[in-house]
């Protein structure tokens, strides 16, 4: 809903102005320059990137439309989950975890968070995280490291698709500069007609201006929002790996959870109260 407003104050904004000056909103569409800097736009990115990349745009696009990837609920969810987990693990020992870890598809803990469970990403995180402890495969001060390179890898995954976007929101004043010069070479076939000259001129500068408010005013916005989008995933699962690690290492339960906490960015952060509270009611 943000976003829609932001679009709303900027186009307000460009034409709002254009209009106060007597300007004809409709001077500014010319359908061969909208074609001519629109093909380039995509065109670019087809070139640019691979598919993966490019459905990773689109996703993280209609994402960003939705708002924010979590809130305090999704994380309530989360800490409830591993609380009980940690807990069952504690008492009953790192085996107790097994049927929870190596097939979370049927864990009835895991399906008793709904939120968490459905989250096919940090199962598969959270999961790989714990499996080495409860197979023995790695010691427990060796999670840490190879929880820290998912969280990079997933980082880097994610940087791909505003990496992109940044560099065609670049690229668009310069399409708009094509479809400019396309219109004044259109313009010297008809140099002898005054009325056609003013025509043709208008529809190349209408390119200049097309392709600078789309860098600016569209594609650039959406590639920071998606920077951020993407922070707050990536967020979600820092908070899984303090949690394992600190669990790991033979921290309490509540301690692991009250670790995790801290990752969390403070508008959907749970106090240490709060947290207390929600992890004594998930017993």
């Amino acid at each position: 809903m943000v976003i829609f407003i932001g679009f709303i104050i900027i186009m307000g904004g460009t034409l709002g102005g254009f209009m106060a000056e007597g300007g004809n909103p409709l001077h500014l569409l010319h359908i061969g320059e909208i074609i001519t800097i629109l093909g380039m736009l995509f065109g670019c990115a087809i070139i640019m990137a691979p598919v993966s990349v490019l459905k990773g745009i689109s996703s993280g696009i209609i994402d960003i439309l939705k708002g924010a990837p979590y809130n305090k609920e999704d994380y309530e969810d989360l800490f409830k989950m591993m609380y009980e987990l940690f807990q069952l693990g504690r008492r009953n020992g790192m085996i107790a975890l097994e049927d929870h870890v190596m097939n979370p598809k049927d864990s009835s803990l895991f399906k008793k968070y709904d939120k968490f469970h459905k989250n096919d990403r940090a199962v598969d995180f959270f999961c790989d995280g714990l499996r080495p402890l409860v197979d023995g495969r790695l010691k427990p001060e060796q999670i840490g490291p190879l929880m820290d390179s998912g969280v990079k890898h997933v980082e880097h995954e994610k940087h791909a698709p505003v990496h992109v976007l940044h560099l065609v929101a670049d690229s668009m004043p310069a399409f708009g500069i094509v479809a400019a010069v396309m219109g004044i070479i259109k313009t010297m076939g008809v140099i002898d007609s005054t009325e056609l000259v003013a025509k043709y001129m208008a529809a190349a500068l209408s390119g200049t201006f097309l392709g600078i408010f789309i860098s600016y005013g569209v594609v650039n916005p959406l590639a920071v929002n998606l920077h951020f989008y993407n922070d707050g995933e990536t967020t979600y699962l820092k908070v899984v790996k303090a949690s394992v690690v600190a669990f790991a290492l033979g921290l309490p339960p509540i301690v692991a959870c009250e670790i995790g906490r801290r990752e969390i960015e403070h508008r959907f952060q749970p106090s240490a109260d709060d947290l207390e509270k929600m992890l004594k009611s998930a017993k």
